[in-house]
């Protein structure tokens, strides 16, 4: 197995040195690695071409972790490309685990993510059996702890550059619909060290609607499963806030507020999921792919 590891980091060098010491100390010494960074402030770039261990770094200037992997792919040369967020170090048995699904043939390998103290980071970060949707067996994945054949991710056209959020979401339903399987494996582990503060940032959602509408139309038209998905997700949403109002953490004012932003957002993603979906009436459905465009490097640093 030829393995090139992507990992994507934004202001991020604190995290990201740990997550290269983890990856130094996993992998083969033939491993790639390649960071894409950008746009950081904080010495990202000094920080990186001070070490041995980066083949190559790519710098871009949009703040999109779509376009980060997709100049990752772009400067990766491995037969197997994996994607590790810069705020993850992965544990000690994660490539044994990604070569031996690798062996087996496997389309597209993933394991758990788990903050800190080794439990899972998040309901959306853990294992999960595969969803029925419109006759589709889909296996979701996470975009920061996940491995693709070279084939399979040129086949799908990297990662749709749309997407401000749920990237992955959206490759993993590609995924089913061109007749990929997603490995889970147990051993290929990554870690998140969550900051004093939980680390989290509040949910933004406008971008987040905006997102969920767009997946659902480009992927499935706008039939009614599509409008009744929208309008679930909102309704649950909905309903926490309303616990939240009630408990305190939130506000009457902010409830409203965000309310007509999801209404506006998910119109919005409806609209233009719509006409990506006529722009690339395939399996992939990725008209803003790896292929539509070769600006995202700003520079590329070439470390070996």
């Amino acid at each position: 197995m030829e393995l090139s590891v992507v990992v994507s980091t934004l202001n991020g060098r604190e995290r990201l040195l740990p997550c290269l010491d983890a990856l130094r100390t996993s992998v083969p010494a033939s491993t790639e690695v390649v960071v894409v960074n950008g746009p950081s402030a904080d010495g990202t770039t000094g920080a990186v071409r001070e070490r041995d261990d980066v083949d190559v770094l790519v710098e871009i200037s949009e703040r999109n972790r779509n376009v980060s992997r997709n100049a990752g792919i772009e400067a990766a040369t491995g037969d197997v490309v994996a994607f590790v967020g810069g705020e993850y170090a992965v544990d000690g048995g994660w490539y044994g685990a990604l070569e031996s699904a690798s062996a087996s043939g496997a389309d597209v390998v993933t394991g758990p993510v788990r903050d800190g103290v080794g439990s899972p980071a998040g309901d959306d970060r853990s294992p999960s059996d595969p969803r029925p949707v419109r006759g589709r067996a889909v296996t979701g994945f996470d975009g920061d702890n996940v491995a693709f054949d070279r084939e399979v991710i040129e086949a799908l056209d990297g990662f749709d550059e749309y997407l401000e959020t749920g990237g992955a979401k959206d490759c993993a339903h590609r995924v089913a619909a061109m007749g990929y399987d997603v490995t889970w494996s147990g051993g290929m582990a990554a870690r998140h060290e969550v900051g004093t503060d939980g680390g989290r940032l509040e949910r933004n959602w406008g971008v987040c609607y905006r997102s969920l509408g767009y997946r659902l139309a480009k992927n499935y038209g706008l039939g009614p499963m599509v409008l009744a998905r929208a309008a679930g997700s909102a309704l649950r949403d909905a309903s926490q806030e309303v616990r939240a109002v009630a408990t305190g953490d939130s506000t009457p004012t902010g409830w409203v507020g965000n309310g007509a932003a999801v209404v506006r957002s998910t119109a919005r993603g409806l609209r233009d999921g719509r006409s990506a979906r006529g722009e690339d009436g395939g399996q992939r459905r990725n008209p803003h792919g790896l292929s539509a465009r070769q600006d995202r490097a700003v520079r590329r640093y070439d470390l070996r």
